[in-house]
């Protein structure tokens, strides 16, 4: 597998970090303006215009959007290009639900069988989000959404499944991608939400090797973004299927 290019290795895409071509790079970039909002839910992705801010010529912008198009976080329209992938509540709880479905399970496989070295990982992830965690009054989102993301990922790197932990990767950027259009951390906490309280009732449980307690406690902390969305479904105009 690991001779296989990017395009042909999803499980390679899903975290890939450092581009070696200029279709990773575009890729990323246009990726990362999708998921923070840059380029709105539903926006027509015209390769004439895009190819001059991502810095790279048609062919290789078209190689970009069709990567992004296998992550759901473009659309196509047949012979009329491409579209930032619209937003949902209905897509927000498809979303939600299989990632409790596969997180949950990918947890209690880590708790059964994780070693020293899952512990260490998952301590040091913990420990980091910590640190973010406890400078909200001046909010670094991107830095506590790279940190929240290590800590899910090290919950889960006990079970040795390469496609659950692509699959999960795909699912939580589209998560990422409705807390960073509507909720922000500042959003989140003005709710009342504890973040960091969540994190530490699911790091505690794990680390005890309480397998039921930490998944129901992994379940409640996703269902809650979809629930603070629910709630502020009106002002988000997330009712309407193909919203923007």
């Amino acid at each position: 597998m690991n001779e296989l290019k990017l395009q042909d290795n999803p499980m390679a895409r899903a975290n890939v970090t450092a581009p070696k071509t200029l279709a990773e790079r575009a890729y990323l970039a246009l990726r990362h303006d999708i998921v923070c909002g840059a380029l709105a839910p539903g926006e027509r992705l015209r390769v004439e215009h895009l190819k001059d801010t991502y810095q790279v010529g048609a062919g290789t912008l078209r190689e970009a959007l069709s990567l992004l198009l296998s992550d759901a976080l473009v659309t196509a329209e047949g012979q009329r290009g491409f579209r930032v992938a619209p937003i949902s509540l209905a897509d927000l709880e498809d979303v939600t639900n299989t990632r409790v479905m596969l997180e949950t399970e990918a947890l209690r496989q880590s708790i059964r069988h994780g070693d020293a070295n899952w512990e260490a990982r998952l301590m040091a992830s913990y420990e980091l989000l910590t640190q973010a965690e406890g400078t909200l009054e001046t909010p670094q989102p991107e830095l506590w959404e790279q940190r929240n993301k290590a800590f899910h990922e090290a919950l889960i790197a006990g079970f040795p499944s390469d496609w659950t932990k692509y699959f999960l990767a795909i699912l939580y950027r589209h998560g990422e991608r409705y807390r960073n259009i509507n909720l922000r951390l500042t959003a989140a906490h003005a709710s009342g939400r504890n973040v960091h309280q969540e994190h530490e009732a699911i790091y505690r449980a794990a680390m005890d090797r309480q397998e039921a307690r930490a998944a129901l406690a992994l379940e409640s902390h996703i269902q809650l973004t979809l629930d603070i969305v629910r709630r502020q479904s009106n002002a988000m105009n997330l009712k309407q299927p193909n919203a923007a």
